[in-house]
This record gives structure tokens, C-alpha cells and sequence, in this order.
């Protein structure tokens, strides 16, 4: 088991991002351990950082399952980003290690599992189990066809869908966004952001094409962010827009960032980007605990 000290995080991606009544009651379910709220209405999702010791973050992490799948209908959804359930994505992150192995990891493994059982039993919603068994892409691709369940009904909750529970090193969520001013056809701008998401492809970068109404979005994980820095993301969709007519990008931050990941950026460029001291995961976690915590 972890030692009492250790810390967690639990990033909990749902699928709504519109109905603010809707979302302040699933980030209202997170309690203290909530750390940062990040909805987007175009992904019609939100992304929820849960933080503090594990039990902790388990216990707010039901309780925000429990909340989105009361009040979340999966049927009505219709957003560009890729989904299975009303409670999408439940990662649990151990923040004292990047490595698998250890007694964090084997802590976050066992919540992992420990949510997935309780999930499938209690709220019947099936779940699939990424980390060591296979990537979070794997199920975005096979479920339902050649993956089952690990847990609960072996099909989708009729409300609520499926969710993908895992367990992962800290990552950064980071999308650039595009914005056609051109007049042009639409696919052009898509076109682009999927074939620049293509080249950022690769063992530390997940990344897709995404459509926006005044534009298109490259949206990254840095599953590796030791591999792949913020600025290299940002300055490649950047300047492959530029050479195609599309001067002006946007940065956006999903989430948290650990601060390794934003001390690798120069500090003037940090508002370019999206960043800032009180975006790092280390910054919330002490204003969590307070100024004791501090020092």
C-alpha cells in the first residue's frame, strides 16, 4: 500500500460541457478534493482534477460518477470529441512516480479497480480497464466488438454508455486551436489540423484533427511530457497554420500541468500558451491543503 503521505489524482472526463446547472452539481459532488474544472461547450465535455490522498480521491471520484450518471444522458450528446459514456474517462494517476512500478503504482492499479467493480455493481454502468492490459485508444476502438467488459453489464448502461477506468503517469492535456478567417471550405481547415496532428503523432503525443465551427483544433496529450514539450506542440501547429493562410491560433490548457512540463516553457511565453504557476497540479495541491501546507 502507499504510505499515508502519498498523493493521487483522479482525472475524470464527462461527457458535458453546456448545461452549467448540470456540471456545478457533478463538480460540486468532488468536494475539496476537486483541484480544477476545465467544460467545453464545442467537446461537450468536462474534465475534472480530483487530488489528495487516495482514499480521498476515490470516495470523490464515485461520488462524481454517481452525480454525472444521474443527471448526463448519453443518447442526447452529440460533441467532437470522441465518447463512450456519460462518464467517459476515470484515470488514476499516482504523483510520486512516472514509472509503473512501486507501491504508488500498485495503489492506483488497485483503485482502478476497486472503482470499475463498484461501477459496474452499483451504478451498472460496464467498464474497460486500460494501463497495463492495453491503451486508452484500444477501447475508443474495439469496445463493444472485440473487447468486453471487465466489469458490470456486458452491454452499454442505457443512459449512460460505458467508461474506460484506468491508470496512467501524469500527463497535459493541450489543444491549439485554428481560426478560419479565410472564407474558404471548412474540410481545408480540418484538412490541416488533422494532417499537423499527424506529424506531432508519436510515442509521447496523442493527437487528433477535431472540427470547430469557426475553424479546427489540434488536441494533444502529452502522455510523455519529459518527450514532448508544450512549446514544440504549440510552435509546430503554429507555424504549419501560418504557411497555409492561418495566422491566428489559440492555446488552451486542459486541466493541470505538472511544473516540470511548464519550467520547460520560458517563462514570456507562458501566457502565449495558455500557462501559468497556478495551472501546475503542485500549486493547487498546497492551496488545497491550506497555508499550514505551505509552510
Amino acid at each position: 500500500m502507499p504510505s499515508p503521505g502519498t498523493l493521487f489524482e483522479c482525472v475524470v472526463n464527462i461527457s458535458e460541457g453546456r448545461d452549467r446547472s448540470v456540471i456545478d452539481a457533478i463538480a460540486s459532488a468532488g468536494g475539496d478534493n476537486l483541484l480544477d474544472l476545465h467544460s467545453d461547450a464545442e467537446h461537450h465535455r468536462s474534465v475534472l482534477t480530483l487530488g489528495g490522498p487516495l482514499g480521498a480521491v476515490e470516495a470523490a471520484a464515485r461520488a462524481v460518477a454517481t452525480v454525472s450518471v444521474a443527471t448526463i444522458d448519453i443518447r442526447m450528446h452529440a460533441g467532437v470529441h470522441p465518447r463512450r459514456g456519460a462518464v467517459d474517462v476515470v484515470p488514476f494517476v499516482p504523483l510520486g512516480t512516472s514509472a509503473p512500478e512501486g507501491e504508488e503504482w500498485c495503489g492506483a492499479l488497485s483503485a482502478r479497480d476497486r472503482f470499475a467493480d463498484w461501477a459496474g455493481s452499483e451504478l451498472g454502468v460496464p467498464c474497460f480497464l486500460y494501463g497495463p492490459e492495453r491503451t486508452l485508444p484500444d477501447i475508443r476502438r474495439h469496445a463493444f466488438s472485440s473487447l468486453t467488459p471487465d466489469s458490470g453489464p456486458p452491454g452499454p448502461h442505457p443512459t449512460a454508455g460505458a467508461t474506460a477506468v484506468g491508470v496512467r503517469p501524469v500527463l497535459v492535456a493541450y489543444n491549439v486551436w485554428i481560426a478560419d478567417r479565410t472564407g474558404g471550405a471548412p474540410a481545408d481547415v480540418l484538412s490541416l489540423a488533422r494532417e499537423l496532428a499527424a506529424g506531432l503523432r508519436g510515442p509521447s503525443v496523442r493527437s487528433l484533427g477535431l472540427p470547430l465551427p469557426t475553424g479546427a483544433q489540434v488536441s494533444c496529450n502529452l502522455i510523455d511530457p519529459s518527450g514532448a514539450s508544450i512549446a514544440k506542440v504549440y510552435d509546430t501547429v503554429s507555424a504549419g497554420a501560418r504557411a497555409h493562410g492561418y495566422p491566428e491560433v489559440r492555446a488552451e490548457l486542459v486541466g493541470l500541468v505538472p511544473s516540470a512540463a511548464l519550467l520547460a516553457v520560458p517563462r514570456p511565453r507562458w501566457a502565449e500558451m495558455d500557462l501559468g504557476e497556478d495551472r501546475t497540479i503542485e500549486y493547487r495541491m498546497v492551496e488545497r491543503a491550506g497555508p499550514a501546507a505551505a509552510g
